[in-house]
């Protein structure tokens, strides 16, 4: 038994593989080959997003893996900027064409506000972000979607949602690694039964150089990666490891040891990361578009 064949299950009832290749910044082809290699290595869990530009190449590489569409997790993302039911549910019926599947298993709003007013405006757009989650739960009720939820939402953003709409968010997916974990937005959403996803649990590269986690790295004999995406498994999580390469697929795969007790407190408590370095200006990061 590898993390590769174990599920959390969502305030639904569906199991979600409870590891997930991330695929931000790759293209359309590149997203293709890595989403065959994934697939071929035993990954069963896919994550993807409109505003990435690679569903079709997403779509492909599940059509090349030669895996059936049951064993597949597929997860993408309403644009940030879509804030009426409109256009929300329009990017419903794209996201679908464009991965070439009948349906989709998870669909999230990428982020309460659009990306040009992250880290700028006090703006929670909670009208605009009511009505493109009634589109998701309406392709919910029609069968195009296994589960709905959001990504980037704050307390606040959460109550808003779980206030007004009728389906409860099956996960939000959150910038959550050692040196910036989200321990109160964590705790509310495990309270209120939904599934945490951590995405950038390597914070892109810029937690590779610690002196302590590569200490603990060295004990465990893993590398820094493996016991970043191993933090997060243990605090509950659902890590999406991004990469390209099959090798580092299958190192983030093998994450079968557990975190001592007192070591994981080290972690949780490390200094907060002041700088990701040449991805530093993207919003999730702290930057500003």
């Amino acid at each position: 038994m590898t993390i590769l064949n174990e599920d959390y299950q969502l305030n639904n009832g569906v199991k979600i593989p409870k590891l997930a290749l991330g695929t931000w910044l790759l293209d359309d082809d590149a997203a293709e080959k890595a989403v065959t290699a994934a697939l071929q290595l035993g990954y069963r869990h896919i994550d993807t997003a409109e505003a990435y530009e690679n569903e079709k190449g997403v779509g492909r590489g599940i059509q090349q893996s030669g895996k059936a569409r049951d064993e597949i997790f597929v997860t993408t993302k309403l644009a940030a900027e879509l804030k009426d039911y409109e256009s929300a549910a329009q990017a419903i019926e794209e996201s679908l064409q464009k991965l070439g599947l009948n349906y989709i298993d998870l669909m999230i709003i990428h982020s309460p506000q659009p990306w040009k007013e992250v880290n700028q405006s006090a703006d929670r757009h909670e009208a605009g972000n009511l009505a493109a989650y009634q589109a998701l739960e309406d392709a919910y009720h029609a069968g195009k979607l296994r589960a709905i939820g959001v990504s980037n939402f704050n307390q606040h953003d959460l109550q808003n949602i779980l206030d007004h709409a009728t389906i409860r968010p099956a996960v939000n997916q959150v910038l959550a690694h050692v040196t910036n974990t989200p321990f109160e937005l964590i705790d509310f959403c495990q309270q209120n039964d939904i599934l945490v996803e951590a995405y950038s649990p390597v914070a892109h590269g810029a937690v590779l150089a610690n002196p302590v986690l590569n200490e603990l790295a060295d004990k465990y004999g893993v590398s820094v990666a493996q016991l970043c995406i191993r933090y997060d498994l243990q605090l509950g999580l659902l890590p999406l490891p991004k990469t390209a390469n099959p090798d580092h697929m299958k190192q983030n795969a093998d994450v079968d040891f557990v975190i001592a007790a007192d070591d994981l407190e080290t972690m949780k408590h490390l200094e907060h990361i002041k700088d990701y370095g040449k991805d530093g200006f993207f919003p999730v990061y702290g930057g500003k578009i």
